[in-house]
């Protein structure tokens, strides 16, 4: 069976590939729809009995059509004998940032202080570089007008349909269902993560703490929106970023982009995310300062007010589940070792908001304390999944700076303030750049709290579109906005 998975899968990623080396632009769309379909995808696989290296080649899709269309730019622009683009204070920084995780990955753990192996380095390097590779590759992209359209409706078009098929999700099908389907056995024994959500029992993990919401005690936990991210804050990444587009992008009222905005706006209330809500709206304020429009930065109180308003009301519409007998063990445990935690959203006693803000103060000392870096792999994601002894997490300035010291750190936001500052500028002759700008305004102030580049998603999409718009004033002069808007869309 092995040998039929595989060649159906060579199959379809070498047709994938052909299409990326014609136009590379297509690796964009790839990105956006298949890595909201990613997690899900690989989970069944799982759960049908792929497994072992071959689950793992197959996962590794979007890392190749990556390779392939940064291979084909880097082909032509030695063919032309000319770059692509005309390098700006962006990509110095991209690449000084790149060249000092290089330089990381080389540097042994033990003159650091580091504690992880070759495999927490290799996932480490491959987490900090991923948005590097798609921000060149966007950089090296000419959209034309109708490809910057068919990017928007494909963005809107995936955004709705994960809304709404997790909207389904949490009102037809039960989290009995969840702890069942190969989820758990997917995250904990093919990923590595040792969850202690609902449906833990002393054989195996559980599902991702954050699938559900506990309001405390013995009481029913809530459902939350993960759909086919299987995480709620993936989910309400894409929704934020395809909202916050949709502000800067249409100028009229139209039905069908409205139609699929509200649900999509449905599905972020339901992933009940407070900071996606509050990142909307810093992506509202964003484009009003951009745009100077007056309505946006009222839309944008707007949000800050239901985001209140939806943590008071969401917990009496919300559909729930209830606790095993094995997970009211756990959290009676979690009780005693956490006395006066509150259930309540708006608590600073709540659990999640207690441990986002303990875990970022925690970094910065770390930091201040080893300003070298303990190197790559001891940090996140990657040190939970492969059992190192955790130096930092949730924040990406705290985690960064934690593995690549304080250069590391100063890097990144240099890195993520110069691409704002040029998507801005362009933003003031581009409505499509300018809604890009306000995204990605959200999405580093997401950053403050928790990994969005640990999002695949995120790391892919926003950094590859936010890099192939960020052109006015970098461009060879023959390669105005009035070019880059033409109808036809190709690669220089």
């Amino acid at each position: 069976m092995t040998v039929v998975e595989l060649a159906v899968y060579a199959f379809l990623l070498g047709a994938a590939a052909v299409a990326v080396w014609r136009r590379p632009v297509v690796a964009l769309y790839l990105f956006v729809i298949g890595l909201a379909l990613h997690n899900a995808a690989m989970a069944a696989l799982y759960a049908a009995g792929v497994r072992g290296t071959t689950l793992t080649a197959i996962t590794a899709w979007k890392e190749i059509l990556l390779a392939v269309a940064l291979v084909q730019v880097a082909t032509r622009a030695v063919r032309e004998r000319r770059l692509p683009f005309r390098p700006g204070v962006p990509d110095w920084f991209a690449l000084a940032f790149a060249l000092l995780a290089l330089a990381y990955a080389v540097v042994p753990q033990s003159v650091l202080g580091g504690e992880a192996g070759r495999r927490a380095v290799a996932l480490a390097l491959r987490h900090d570089l991923v948005p590097v590779g798609a921000y060149f590759l966007g950089r090296s992209l000419r959209l034309g007008r109708r490809d910057l359209y068919r990017l928007g409706w494909t963005l809107l078009g995936t955004a709705s349909f994960v809304a709404a098929l997790g909207l389904v999700d949490v009102y037809t099908v039960s989290i009995g269902w969840w702890r069942t389907n190969g989820v758990v056995d997917y995250f904990h024994l093919h990923l590595g993560y040792d969850y202690h959500g609902t449906g833990e029992n002393p054989k195996v993990a559980g599902l991702p703490e954050n699938f559900v919401y506990n309001v405390g005690g013995d009481r029913p936990f809530l459902r939350r929106l993960v759909s086919t991210f299987l995480s709620p804050l993936a989910s309400s990444y894409l929704f934020v970023v395809t909202l916050v587009g949709v502000a800067g992008v249409l100028r009229r009222p139209k039905p069908g982009v409205l139609a699929l905005s509200a649900v999509t706006a449905a599905g972020l209330l339901w992933t009940f995310s407070r900071s996606a809500l509050l990142a909307l709206a810093v992506g509202l304020v964003v484009l009003a300062a951009l745009r100077r429009r007056p309505h946006e930065l009222i839309a944008a109180a707007a949000v800050v007010g239901v985001a209140f308003a939806w943590a008071h009301v969401f917990p009496r519409i919300a559909p729930t589940g209830n606790w095993t007998r094995a997970d009211l063990a756990y959290q009676h445990r979690l009780a005693r070792q956490h006395p006066g935690a509150s259930g309540s959203a708006v608590s600073p006693n709540e659990p999640s908001l207690h441990e986002h803000w303990s875990s970022l103060r925690a970094g910065v000392r770390t930091i201040v304390d080893h300003p070298q870096g303990y190197g790559l792999g001891n940090v996140g994601q990657t040190a939970s999944r492969t059992n190192t002894p955790l130096r930092a997490g949730e924040s990406n300035y705290t985690e960064l700076g934690v593995e690549l010291g304080v250069l590391g750190a100063l890097l990144w936001i240099g890195w993520a303030i110069a691409l704002l500052v040029a998507l801005l500028r362009a933003g003031r002759q581009d409505r499509w750049a300018g809604a890009i700008a306000a995204a990605f305004a959200a999405i580093l102030a997401l950053a403050i709290q928790t990994d969005v580049i640990g999002d695949p998603w995120v790391a892919y999409c926003v950094w590859g579109i936010g890099g192939s718009l960020a052109l006015v004033g970098t461009r060879p002069a023959r390669a105005g906005l009035e070019e880059r808007l033409a109808p036809a869309a190709r690669v220089t």
